[in-house]
């Protein structure tokens, strides 16, 4: 036999190291890639895993501040001075919810798409890859993402900022300003969109972006205001004290008057016309309640310058012929028998 052929055995048999394992590899070599192996765990490894380790409990402690801030809007907690007043009504907890629930969502997928950037690009680099053409393609797509849409990140933008200010939420009676041109009640809070369902029943989509100054009609208090315009020469201290009685009026109803902050206010001239001199009546009320006192108000009012014999600007002859009509009535007293406006009995 050809010794040739023989010199594997012999060697096997000289070093048992040299043997093959069941894989076909020998034992030198699996003790190579063991050490290799053993090397790369505790290098690459050990970094990959403090890595990871790093990004989870960094996210984790993200996620713990966003429920905190969440909480914190939940509770109502701002520089207004009206936390409180929010804190009623199933308009306000909506609106608190909707805002906590739009703001953690957009908080989580910042914090997750951040980190999880960050992480990816760790790995990347702790495995030997350049990182270089990823940070140089993210900087050019984010380029042509900031010019393609400008106004899409304006609105998500001014979304943000209106939630975190709590500018205006659900059920908030709004004017939105020149720009988007609509007034009405606000229906849902996006951070694109604002739905706004105006008095005649139309719902508007208004991008926040296009909201260049924001009016809130029903935010801490409110003001219910009336103006009244009696004849030009009415007794003008006669009808103060009438329109404050007027306010007490409703101050006294047990429905509307619960509404009411701080006693009515009745202001001076406001104007003066060839046959009337205006008046204005004031009166602070809660938050989205000032039309229903204003006109309650208006009624009273009526009411207790009608019973006074008090005309309206311009009304003088028409309240009179209305009193002679009435006077002259079947059943009512004769204009001999009726006391005249403006004398005493007894």
């Amino acid at each position: 036999m050809n010794p040739l052929l023989r010199l594997p055995s012999v060697r096997s048999a000289a070093d048992p190291s040299a043997s093959p394992s069941p894989s076909g590899l020998t034992q030198s070599e699996l003790v190579g890639h063991a050490d290799t192996f053993a090397r790369w765990f505790l290098g690459t490894g050990v970094r990959l895993a403090v890595i990871l380790l790093v990004g989870a409990l960094v996210l984790l402690a993200l996620r713990v501040v966003i429920r905190s801030v969440t909480q914190h809007i939940v509770d109502g907690a701002d520089d207004t001075g009206s936390s409180l007043l929010r804190r009623v009504g199933p308009l306000a907890s909506a609106r608190r919810a909707q805002r906590a629930r739009t703001v953690g969502s957009v908080l989580r997928s910042t914090a997750t798409i951040v980190v999880g950037t960050l992480v990816f690009l760790l790995v990347l680099d702790t495995v030997g890859m350049n990182i270089a053409p990823f940070i140089a393609s993210a900087g050019i797509v984010g380029v042509a993402v900031g010019f393609g849409a400008q106004s899409l990140v304006k609105d998500f933008l001014s979304g943000v900022f209106m939630l975190l200010e709590d500018q205006y939420g659900v059920g908030d009676v709004v004017d939105v300003g020149p720009g988007a041109g609509t007034a009405g009640t606000v229906e849902a809070v996006g951070l694109r969109v604002t739905k706004i369902r105006d008095s005649a029943g139309t719902l508007w989509y208004v991008p926040n972006g296009t909201m260049t100054r924001v009016g809130n009609k029903t935010q801490g208090w409110a003001k219910a205001i009336v103006e009244v315009s009696v004849d030009y020469f009415a007794d003008l201290d006669e009808v103060r004290g009438l329109l404050t009685q007027a306010a007490d009026r409703v101050a006294a109803d047990p429905v509307i008057g619960t509404y009411l902050q701080g006693a009515p206010t009745v202001t001076g001239i406001e104007a003066v016309t060839f046959d009337a001199v205006t008046l204005r009546l004031s009166v602070t009320t809660a938050p989205a309640m000032q039309w229903d006192v204003a006109r309650e108000l208006r009624v009273a009012v009526r009411d207790v310058l009608t019973s006074a014999g008090i005309p309206l600007g311009g009304q003088r002859d028409l309240m009179a012929a209305e009193r002679a009509r009435v006077v002259g009535a079947p059943g009512a007293p004769t204009p001999a028998e009726a006391p005249e406006a403006g004398t005493d009995e007894g």
